[in-house]
């Protein structure tokens, strides 16, 4: 209470530059709900929900677990996280799933990391335009980065993961008709598309014919992907199908009354997404089988352990970095120009600042690229433009916030210091000898 009171006793709300990153604060905590908490995290929370329910522990453990061959854990957990288009928040619920389900730390790291990443559109849009060889050294190191970190932690915690290994394996409880592993990744893969195409990101200029096809007809896509997921809870979980009908309906209605009443374009899509997902929570909520039941009450366990420090993470990052998207940019406590100006040139310590800053910094999915070039052109290194891309997107304040709150401050400050050194050291590389 004397901190607090102290703090604010002493606020400067004469100085210019606190009232800046006050509103960059507001700017960004409001940018982040309106864009991402319901087209992004919620729809996140169930595919978390879906992980820790109706997937077995056994399945977790046959490819993530110690006992699985290497290569079969970590191929497996970096080509899971590069299919999803998600951000170092969104990637948090389904991280803390797998873990919690029994996955060893290896593959659970590499899965963490791999999911913001390694996404197929970051490099596909980095390769457009930031160039080809900044698309392929970013795929090459981030890809390597996935595995290298998860086996370094897999092997500082060796004796954990042993005891784990050598403990008895839970059965699974829930009695369920998507037991079967195909007809849970049926269900899984309806609600990644139904996430990946809700936030599919518009074209650039030089983005290809069918990204701005896919981007057209996106939530087209999205009604499909939604269409197959209402399928999968009548065949598979059981569900009666008028409770079904009636939830669909009530999204198609609420569809025509945004387009209605509704002309921003930006917020047409979120009444739709909330009746959808509160259709979805009372389906399951009513429905007899456990299982269902528990997938809701799962998904929102996931969401009060997340939001609350995900929050704090976004009022500290817009304080001190400001917030940045889209056309706007209002600066925190830290001016741009100071990292600008650290970042120039492709030196140690230039790679090294740059692994920093983007480590804390927040970036939604895809945003870093038009960042990067912004820098750029403002004469940022090649080599730490590089780093950014390595460290930014797949860290965040908030996203150390989170996973320190399921596997403990040291293993977070351990898996973070891998990530900016490894990130640190190839764009120095790059810088110097290829980023020319």
């Amino acid at each position: 209470m004397v901190v607090i009171y102290t703090a604010i006793f002493f606020l400067p709300l004469n100085n210019q530059a606190f009232r800046t990153s006050l509103h960059a604060t507001l700017d960004l905590a409001k940018w982040y709900a309106q864009e991402h908490v319901i087209l992004c995290l919620l729809p996140a929370f169930f595919i978390a929900g879906i992980i820790a329910v109706f997937i077995s522990k056994d399945s977790v453990l046959r490819y993530l677990g110690a006992h699985a061959p290497r290569w079969l854990s970590y191929s497996v957990a970096a080509i899971s996280g590069g299919i999803l288009a998600v951000c170092s928040c969104t990637i948090l619920p389904l991280f803390t799933s797998i873990y919690k389900r029994g996955a060893g730390l290896g593959p659970a790291m590499a899965f963490l990391y791999s999911g913001p990443a390694i996404s197929m559109l970051s490099i596909i849009l980095t390769a457009r335009i930031l160039g080809m060889e900044m698309g392929i050294a970013r795929t090459v190191c981030a890809i390597g980065f996935s595995v290298i970190i998860g086996m370094i932690m897999a092997w500082i915690y060796r004796r954990e993961e042993q005891q784990k290994a050598e403990s008895p394996s839970e059965k699974q409880q829930a009695e369920t008709a998507a037991d079967s592993f195909g007809q849970t990744a049926m269900l899984f893969f309806a609600m990644v598309a139904v996430l990946i195409f809700a936030n599919w990101a518009a074209p650039g200029e030089q983005s290809s014919s069918i990204w701005s096809l896919a981007y057209t007809y996106r939530w087209y896509l999205v009604g499909v992907a939604a269409l197959l997921m209402c399928w999968c809870m009548v065949e598979y979980l059981r569900i009666p199908t008028w409770k079904v009908y009636t939830g669909a309906i009530a999204v198609v209605l609420t569809v025509a009354a945004s387009l209605r009443f509704i002309p921003d374009p930006m917020f047409t899509p979120l009444p739709p997404m909330v009746v959808a997902l509160a259709a979805l929570s009372l389906i399951l909520l009513s429905d007899k089988r456990e299982a269902n039941r528990e997938w809701t009450l799962s998904s929102w366990d996931f969401a009060k352990k997340t939001i609350p420090l995900m929050g704090v993470g976004i009022i500290i990052t817009g304080m001190l970095l400001g917030s940045t998207h889209g056309d706007t940019s209002i600066p925190g406590l830290i001016p741009a120009e100071w990292v600008q100006h650290a970042v120039g040139g492709n030196g140690v310590l230039a790679n090294f600042l740059s692994s920093v800053t983007g480590a804390f910094m927040y970036f939604s999915t895809l945003t870093e690229i038009p960042i990067v070039q912004g820098l750029l052109s403002s004469g940022m290194g090649k080599g730490p433009a590089l780093a950014l891309l390595l460290a930014g997107p797949s860290l965040s304040l908030p996203n150390m916030l989170v996973v320190s709150g399921v596997m403990g401050w040291r293993k977070t400050a351990i898996y973070v210091s891998l990530v900016i050194v490894l990130s640190t050291i190839s764009g120095y590389i790059y810088g110097n000898f290829w980023g020319w």
